[in-house]
């Protein structure tokens, strides 16, 4: 089960679970968890892998933990690695940076990726440089985006130092791509503004909330205790439509639903980085540099490493 397994749009892999079984055109998930899965057939690579394609971006917002540098991946090296996780029971690649719509071939890139693989294509950006010519030549070919909306209004435009009504317009050509969500960074200044935020992703037509509550970096401190709790509570008393999401890091304390609780760590993400190299999170600030050749002696170094650190 470390070969991609497609048939009607399906991928299958087995891990500790199960069969795990998904379909990137609906994105819909199926669990099989009657099935033992031998260990000698699990599925080598991570569920779902993040890629910074590049350093680059347009804007400085302060608790941004990417480096501020030029580094980008090659287009044949990132295609390389797709093919192999794609062979190695990976369902999907999330693209990043900096900024992605800035790297050189990323309409190429993504079209490739829905062309050449069963992966599912996503991709995080700040949607400012999604126009309509982008927007139609990534139709078809992403299956989610993620936009970053730190707060709403004076609050997003203090942090972002974008015009608000000029995202809010972006997010009708991002709307006719493909489904999408809304990501927030959660701290004392965009606590305040949740309310409203998630009432303006709904309304954009977004279909998830993905709460990112604020780590510390380069000076910047990370969420207080005490907004902590205000975010908890606003969970608790949240009843719109919007699919409420967190990262695994801060999921503690929140109500969670996970059916892949046996699939954690490198099983379920991993992050490649600008300058090539593999990480076990995008936070994190070492790693395994992979170079030119298969990404799989890394995978299993970096595996090695973590269990090392965990003894």
């Amino acid at each position: 089960m470390t070969k991609t397994h497609q048939a009607n749009g399906w991928k299958l892999r087995g891990g500790p679970a199960g069969l795990h079984l998904f379909n990137r055109t609906t994105g819909l998930n199926a669990l099989i968890d009657e099935i033992t899965v031998p260990a000698s057939l699990y599925s080598r690579a991570p569920r779902q892998v993040s890629i910074a394609l590049t350093n680059r971006c347009d804007l400085a917002c302060a608790h941004c933990y990417a480096p501020k540098s030029r580094d980008a991946l090659r287009f044949d090296i990132v295609t390389q690695w797709l093919a192999e996780l794609d062979s190695l029971g990976a369902f999907g690649v999330g693209f990043g940076g900096g900024e992605p719509t800035l790297y050189p071939e990323f309409e190429r890139l993504c079209q490739h990726v829905a062309r050449e693989t069963g992966l599912s294509v996503s991709f995080t950006t700040h949607g400012h440089h999604i126009d309509e010519g982008l927007a139609e030549g990534l139709s078809g070919s992403v299956n989610f985006v993620r936009v970053s909306m730190d707060g709403v209004g004076e609050t997003y435009e203090s942090i972002r130092r974008r015009s608000f009504p000029a995202l809010l317009a972006r997010l009708k050509h991002i709307r006719s791509i493909c489904r999408f969500g809304v990501n927030v960074v959660i701290n004392e200044r965009t606590l305040p503004d949740l309310n409203e935020a998630a009432i303006v992703a709904e309304d954009a037509g977004a279909c998830e909330l993905l709460l990112l509550p604020q780590i510390p970096v380069s000076g910047v401190p990370g969420i207080t205790p005490y907004i902590l709790h205000g975010l908890r509570r606003w969970v608790d008393d949240y009843r719109g439509a919007l699919k409420l999401c967190i990262n695994e890091a801060s999921a503690e304390g929140f109500p969670t639903c996970n059916p892949l609780i046996e699939e954690r760590g490198l099983r379920a993400y991993a992050h490649i980085d600008a300058m090539g190299v593999l990480k076990h999170s995008s936070y994190a600030e070492t790693g395994i540099p992979l170079g030119e050749g298969s990404l799989l002696p890394g995978l299993d170094q970096l595996a090695h490493d973590l269990a090392e650190n965990d003894t």
